[in-house]
């Protein structure tokens, strides 16, 4: 295929060939005029190649907005496709999905129930980086929505900033979730499993035509479970249902329209607020502390949230060439915790005394409700001007955010000795921490413009400028009001040249912009601004189905958000800088291999501290400098194995900073992932584990009384049935 076709998805058909020719021969084309030929056949962007095939990304739509090919957006990307997430037994947590990906780090407390946690770039990208269906999941506080995996259909992450695209996001990158879609052909599915916890599931997914024409089609998914955790006492139940309907009235146009309901009740693992010493090094009588180790209260612990979303999507191309896309999805949440967690050790007596074996305590309570709305419009047009092909994206969004967050604490809420718990102690009444209302509304104007022209060279320009006004309602006693209005310009600039044999070097240059929530020593929070410099190369073989993305990237953040001494507690008196280099391939070698490799060097730097100069120099805690990953799957094809299917992995984790003074260290590790499937006849089992060999280790830790371990051996059953 010619670089214009795999630039285009165009292809020539006829008489079922797909070259230029003629049935017969060419010079006789006059006496066999009358011939009946095959008609010409354009497949054009209606009939473009899949998403992704197999492991290979081939287009996406976090870069750019619009679909697109992978190697055209300039900026660093990963995507994890429905065929790898089940490969590798994603099943819980889309957080889950990430920990192949390159300068992603996951789940720094474990294994959270409740909320996916990402760091992409060195940056935490959990409360402004998450994105559904190109819409803004912004959280604060606890009023974070949640996803499960089995809804959706991949999960893209752009590395860097986006605010170009989205409006404020985190300076690191972001993670889009995208949804499953009604489809062209009848699909029914079903699935349980079931976990070494204890802890199962069981989900349908239905999609098909409501009429003979096949204009209405409609998608019905679904799943719920439940059962034990990982750690002593803990259990959850959950669930979410997901009714799509899709109506195509002629070829122009699609409109679907969707809603769901998600809802957890859990008692809290409590694993990610342990101690330093405990964990990462031993303590005086403890030694490590027990990764089942419950330090809560479980008779009163308490974890629950229902969320409810409903939206639509609209494109519509018009006669003149413009293509409309309109996307809509309105959210609502209600979330109430009350658990007990530990903090730090009990004060011990000098030594030779016996050390104290028994943690402190904090009671806590949150009640949360959150109202959240999305809204993006835009039209795209491509054209030729002055011997250049041109691509125009014009588009307005819009976001709200409301959030009431309550929340009450007490410390010293009776201490728990770890080597001889006991529970149902007296608990001390929390007092009043946090009574407040949050709104916050973000209006952006955004344009594109990709250009090609010598042959394969592509300019991609982007503008973009955003007002956002913020209420902070603050309803203690001493507490102290504001409204707050900003506006600021994002830009990038990338620049590309794809070459014949399917390398694609880029730089690109790009601002960013993320409005925060809350108050600081000089007053309202302002937005996080600076840039990111990369540059890079992308190799799409034409011999082999394979993506390859190497990258250096450097991203200066200022306004970063540091400790100070007097309430409230935070001021925007630090910058921030973060380097690095990764590298991310996968192959699908044929029908039997598919394998993914990743490395990433990330290097984070604060660049400035005020109130406390000495942290100037370090490194941010939580993020490894080093990280690597390995899978390889493979299916036998013939023989009396045929259609059995293994699959093993690693993931390596370098040393990280446990404190901000960068005086404790938590240790590099090793986790092997393996897995085993058989398929016959739309029938598949597989049996997944994760932490192969059960190895204990740390995740990370966010200062010394914050350390969370991995996830223990966990083996995942599942079945499932194509009808």
């Amino acid at each position: 295929m010619t670089k214009t076709e795999r630039r285009f998805g165009v292809r020539l058909e006829l008489c079922g060939v797909a070259v230029v020719a003629i049935c017969g021969t060419w010079p006789a084309y006059a006496q066999e005029a009358a011939t009946t030929l095959a008609p010409i056949i354009i497949r054009g962007e209606s009939e473009r190649e899949a998403a992704v095939k197999g492991y290979v990304a081939k287009r996406a739509s976090i870069g750019s907005k619009s679909d697109t090919r992978v190697q055209d957006i300039p900026q660093a990307v990963s995507v994890i496709g429905r065929e790898e997430l089940d490969d590798r037994g994603v099943v819980n947590k889309v957080d889950e999905a990430l920990r192949y990906t390159p300068g992603v780090t996951t789940q720094p407390f474990g294994s959270d129930p409740d909320t996916d946690w990402y760091y992409i770039r060195g940056f935490d990208a959990s409360q402004t980086g998450v994105y559904l269906d190109g819409l803004s999941l912004f959280s604060y506080g606890f009023g974070n929505f949640q996803i499960d995996p089995f809804a959706l259909d991949r999960v893209e992450v752009l590395k860097g900033p986006a605010s170009v695209l989205y409006g404020g996001a985190n300076a690191g990158g972001i993670v889009n979730m995208t949804s499953k879609r009604p489809t062209d052909t009848p699909y029914y599915y079903t699935e349980a499993g079931i976990n070494s916890n204890g802890n199962g599931y069981g989900a349908f997914d239905v999609s098909d035509k409501l009429n003979d024409e096949g204009t209405i089609q409609y998608r019905l998914t679904g799943k719920i479970g439940g059962g034990d955790g990982y750690t002593d006492y803990t259990h959850d139940f959950r669930g979410f249902i997901m009714p799509q309907l899709t109506i195509s009235p002629d070829a122009d146009t699609k409109f679907t329209v969707w809603a769901s309901y998600a809802g957890l009740d859990q008692l809290h693992t409590g694993n990610g607020f342990l101690p330093y010493e405990g964990t990462v090094v031993d303590w005086p009588s403890v030694g490590k502390i027990s990764r089942r180790f419950f330090p809560g209260e479980p008779d009163i612990d308490t974890g629950r949230y229902s969320q409810t979303m409903a939206g639509y999507e609209l494109e519509h191309t018009f006669d003149n060439g413009w293509e409309l896309t309109s996307n809509l999805r309105y959210g609502h949440l209600n979330k109430y915790e009350h658990f007990v967690y530990p903090y730090l050790w009990v004060p011990s007596p000098p030594p030779p005394a016996p050390q104290s074996t028994s943690l402190n305590r904090i009671n806590f309570e949150g009640d949360t409700a959150v109202d959240t709305l999305g809204w993006d419009n835009r039209i795209e047009k491509s054209f030729d001007l002055g011997g250049m092909e041109h691509k125009i994206m014009l588009g307005v969004d819009y976001r709200l955010y409301r959030i009431d967050n309550i929340q009450n604490s007490v410390f010293g809420s009776g201490e728990i000795d770890v080597n001889n718990p006991v529970y149902g102690k007296p608990q001390a009444a929390p007092s009043p921490l946090y009574n407040e209302t949050v709104t916050m509304n973000q209006l952006g104007f955004y344009a594109q413009d990709q250009v090609r022209f010598g042959g394969g060279w592509l300019v991609t320009l982007n503008g973009r400028y955003d007002f956002v006004h913020t209420d902070f309602n603050d309803k203690m006693p001493t507490g102290i009001s504001f409204d707050d209005t900003d506006g600021a310009w994002s830009g990038r600039v990338g620049l590309a040249y794809e070459f014949d044999n399917g390398f694609t070097p880029y730089a690109s240059v790009a601002t960013f912009f993320n409005p925060l929530v809350g108050r600081g020593l000089q007053g309202p929070l302002k937005p996080e601004e600076g840039e990111q410099y990369e540059a890079g190369i992308k190799y799409v073989p034409e011999f082999m189905d394979a993506s390859v993305t190497a990258s250096v990237f450097q991203i200066n953040k200022r306004n970063n958000t540091v400790a100070i001494g007097a309430p409230p507690w935070t001021d925007q008196l630090g910058a921030v800088q973060s380097r690095g280099f990764e590298v991310e391939g996968k192959i699908n070698v044929d029908e039997n291999w598919k394998l993914l490799a990743s490395y990433a060097y990330t290097d984070t730097e604060v660049t400035k501290n005020d109130p406390n100069p000495v942290l100037v120099g370090k490194s941010l805690y939580v993020v490894p400098a080093h990280s690597a990953s390995l899978w390889a799957d493979y299916t036998i094809t013939s023989g009396l194995l045929e259609g059995v299917s293994i699959g093993a992995g690693l993931r390596y984790k370098g040393q990280s900073w446990a404190d901000e003074a960068n005086t404790l260290k938590v240790p590099e590790s090793t986790v092997a992932d393996a897995a085993i499937r058989y398929k016959k006849d739309n029938w598949t089992a597989s049996l997944n584990v994760t932490n192969l060999f059960d190895k204990t280790y740390v995740e990370s830790c966010r200062g010394v009384g914050a350390c969370g371990y991995g996830e223990a051996r966990t083996v995942m059953f599942k079945i499932g049935k194509a009808w």
